[in-house]
């Protein structure tokens, strides 16, 4: 056997094997979070390391624990998961509204210091974010947004624009430049040929860039807990599970159905999007 055919072999054996070793390590801790999600407490108390379950006992009771509204006994995350919904959506629509012609400037117009504009937006990431809190808290205090959603959705601006526009602009930078100079022969203006020709072409980084901004906006904890803690009905996903984690009183499989509540939204988010975060539409654009 030649070393070339031996090494195939290998590859061909060792290939399945890493997949599968990856897809355990991925879904096992999911699996058993949805399966403490579904059993009764009771079960989970006699046999806590079981990852084999009787489908007869498994009950939705803790979902509707955790959906339910808490004047009527419930955790409130049907509430929760509105509010960082609004919350993350405004982020995401706000921050792309800002990022990309902000990209599309640092990738195609020249100015003085362009270069260097791609570094001090990222510089704000050489900072904690316990650093910011402070006068983040007090500049909101004085707007008197503290303690609403409008004041957070500002604050998740300001974190991911900088790397919105650094995402964008390296795909920008990937677009041929003689199809936005056809658009402009072709009479349209600078803004018609963002619009037409090199925003449909960056789609799939907008929409990585979006799903990214989402994602920082739904799991955030740190500015939710500083600006929201005193608004118990502005409260994000985050800070309502940070309140079961922290209660003797509440039982893990309430807290596990509440942490399945909001993996679930950014799961799906990915799946729907999938297609255009793997689709290369820029391919074909110029022949020749």
């Amino acid at each position: 056997m030649t070393r070339d055919r031996f090494e195939r072999a290998v590859l061909a054996v060792l290939r399945p094997v890493v997949v599968v070793g990856f897809l355990i390590a991925t879904l096992l801790p999911f699996y058993y979070m949805l399966m403490l999600s579904l059993r009764p407490i009771e079960d989970l108390l006699r046999r806590p390391d079981s990852l084999l379950v009787d489908l007869g006992q498994l009950t939705l009771a803790t979902y509707a624990d955790v959906l339910r509204p808490v004047a009527e006994g419930g955790q409130g995350f049907l509430g929760l998961l509105g509010n960082s919904a609004v919350v993350a959506t405004a982020s995401v629509l706000v921050a792309l509204a800002i990022a990309i012609p902000g990209a599309y400037a640092v990738s195609r117009l020249e100015f003085f210091g362009r270069r260097q504009v791609s570094a001090l937006f990222l510089a704000v990431y050489l900072f904690p974010a316990i650093v910011l809190a402070i006068p983040l808290f007090v500049l909101l205090t004085r707007m008197q947004l503290r303690g609403s959603a409008a004041g957070l959705v500002l604050v998740y601006i300001a974190q991911t624009v900088p790397v919105a526009i650094y995402m964008l602009k390296n795909y920008f930078e990937t677009i041929p430049a003689s199809v936005e100079e056809a658009g402009l022969v072709d009479g349209l203006s600078r803004v018609g040929v963002i619009r037409r020709i090199s925003l449909p072409l960056a789609m799939p980084s907008v929409v990585a860039t979006g799903v990214f901004v989402f994602m920082i906006a739904w799991n955030e904890f740190l500015f939710a807990l500083l600006f929201l803690v005193e608004r118990r009905d502005r409260w994000t996903v985050s800070l309502g599970l940070a309140q079961l984690s922290g209660s003797v009183e509440i039982p893990t499989t309430v807290l596990m159905a509440g942490s399945v509540v909001i993996t679930v939204p950014v799961v799906l988010l990915f799946f729907l999007t999938e297609r255009l975060l793997s689709q290369g539409l820029t391919s074909g654009a110029e022949k020749g």
